[in-house]
């Protein structure tokens, strides 16, 4: 019922206006319906699945259930609260960047209705720590909470390591885990990030900053991930592999939006119009999986995997599964399906003894 409501009326309605102010309507509108009386249990009653079989231990984190939010979403952490009613096992805030930037000029998130993606050139734009943080401390330990950090976009490259630990430092105490922005296609600077000297650099620091912080009593140790492109060909997928075996990250995310627009039902010209940015949801599905099984069959599952990209029934996220993640995350899926979806995942994980 909840999801023909959704796509049979929300959806169409939301669907004929411009997609980042329907964004942050759905934003009020969520949290304005929280604040009545009853209306989270409901939301919770409707949408969360709660079985022990769902839960996942990872990195040194248990899991209520394996599908998360995937970052982008909820920015600047001002809804993760009123989002874990949906029945969310973890949520991904950020990205955050240490201060707060306007990100790219309008317009820059599109529909691609037939294609069931979406296009996005967002920038980073975020409020900066100060606020992500004083959202944070507002934590009703509902969700698992990670941190996903960038570089503000005006840093030059010699201070780019100096962004991502200034960011690392002040998040710690307020996240469960953090995760290494460096394959936004929507951000400047893009082949320093994606290069592996530099990434083994910039992944020591944290992990050194993040013993300091461990060792200072100041908040427990966190695990890091690296959130990967699924444009990265084989050559540079055993780079990553190597790469988390040398440093001893603690897993990898796979993968972010797509510079690939091959085999879009959009026309040519449409996508001119539009102009660059990430694809995301249906369009890369495939590549998405693919990537997350050359890395666990050539890792010999190795390293912890989170699948994402292009989940939008649980037959995809049992599609990530099968093929080597632990965990996976929605985000245009959650746009085109509706918060039904989460349920529905975690009911075909318990319909097929999916089980940690």
């Amino acid at each position: 019922m909840t999801k023909l409501m959704y796509k049979k009326i929300i959806r169409p309605i939301f669907f004929q206006f411009d997609p980042e102010k329907v964004h942050y309507f759905t934003f009020s509108l969520i949290r304005t319906l929280c604040k009545i009386p009853f209306v989270s249990s409901i939301f919770r009653s409707l949408y969360q699945v709660n079985d022990k079989k769902l839960e996942r231990t990872l990195f040194g984190l248990t899991f209520k259930n394996p599908v998360g939010l995937a970052a982008g979403f909820d920015k600047n952490a001002v809804l993760y609260n009123e989002l874990a009613n949906f029945g969310f096992g973890f949520i991904e805030i950020g990205t955050v960047t240490p201060k707060g930037q306007i990100g790219n000029p309008k317009k820059r998130l599109f529909r691609l209705k037939d294609d069931q993606g979406i296009i996005n050139r967002m920038g980073f734009n975020n409020d900066g720590i100060a606020e992500a943080i004083k959202n944070l401390k507002k934590n009703k330990q509902r969700v698992i909470i990670g941190g996903n950090i960038g570089k503000n976009t005006d840093t030059s490259p010699e201070n780019y390591t100096q962004d991502y630990l200034a960011v690392f430092k002040e998040l710690h105490p307020f996240v469960d885990y953090f995760v290494l922005n460096v394959s936004c296609p929507n951000v400047g600077s893009h082949t320093k990030l994606n290069d592996k000297e530099y990434l083994i650099e910039l992944i020591t620091a944290c992990q050194k900053l993040n013993a300091a912080l461990s060792n200072s009593g100041l908040s427990k140790s966190r695990p890091i991930l690296l959130k990967i492109a699924p444009d990265l060909n084989n050559q540079q997928l055993d780079e990553i592999i190597a790469l988390v075996a040398e440093t001893k990250i603690d897993g990898v995310i796979a993968s972010n939006t797509s510079t690939n627009r091959d085999h879009l039902k959009v026309s040519k010209e449409r996508l001119e119009e539009i102009g660059n940015g990430g694809v995301s949801g249906q369009p890369i599905k495939n590549q998405s999986t693919k990537v997350i099984q050359y890395l666990a069959e050539k890792s010999n599952k190795s390293f912890p995997i989170i699948g994402v990209g292009g989940i939008h029934s649980a037959e995809d996220a049992l599609e990530k599964i099968k093929a080597g993640a632990d965990l996976v995350q929605i985000y245009t899926g959650f746009i085109y399906e509706g918060p039904s979806l989460i349920k529905k995942i975690n009911k075909a994980f318990l319909d097929t003894n999916f089980t940690n």
